[in-house]
């Protein structure tokens, strides 16, 4: 059961993500790209991992394709200027593809597979407290050092965002 349902979500996860890239509307794009997030977050909820489900549907399905979305709606893209791609652009996306298909296939060649022991299989891997535990004693230096970092970037988009005394809207 579980392994079908597994299948079913890789099957459902594969077709949106490449609806994504081949859809010509960017709204559905983006509407295939939130399907996307949910999906893998039914692959976190297999691997029980609920809160890094929680947290993908949160900040990835919600935040951040809402700006997509306001990105997409504030370019005006009904416009009917199709730009051309030149030549040597489209040669070096498929030779950029290529060679990362090449490392994809020798990751996968030596990866080797192991299976679960269930004598030291733990359930409570991917649960909060547990993910808690480690963040806040084995990770604890670049746990804060990732928020002083972002600090920093809150601060600077603030501060790029201000506008000067004399200056006016240009809207």
């Amino acid at each position: 059961m579980v392994q079908n349902l597994f299948y079913f979500l890789t099957f459902l996860t594969l077709l949106s993500a490449l609806m994504v890239i081949f859809s010509k509307n960017p709204i559905h794009s983006v509407l295939y790209l939130i399907l996307t997030f949910f999906t893998i977050s039914g692959h976190y909820i297999l691997l029980n991992a609920q809160f890094l489900a929680a947290v993908n549907i949160i900040v990835y399905a919600g935040a951040i394709m809402v700006l997509f979305l306001f990105v997409i709606m504030f370019l005006d893209l009904k416009k009917e200027s199709e730009q051309h791609i030149p030549a040597l652009a489209k040669v070096a996306g498929v030779i950029a593809g290529g060679m990362l298909l090449v490392i994809f296939v020798a990751a996968f060649k030596s990866m080797q597979t192991i299976t679960p022991d269930e004598a030291s299989f733990n359930s409570q891997i991917g649960l909060v407290t547990t993910l808690g535990k480690v963040l806040f004693k084995q990770y604890l230096l670049p746990f804060e050092l990732a928020s002083v970092l972002f600090l920093s970037a809150m601060v600077g988009a603030v501060m790029l965002g201000k506008k000067e005394e004399g200056e006016r809207n240009t809207f």
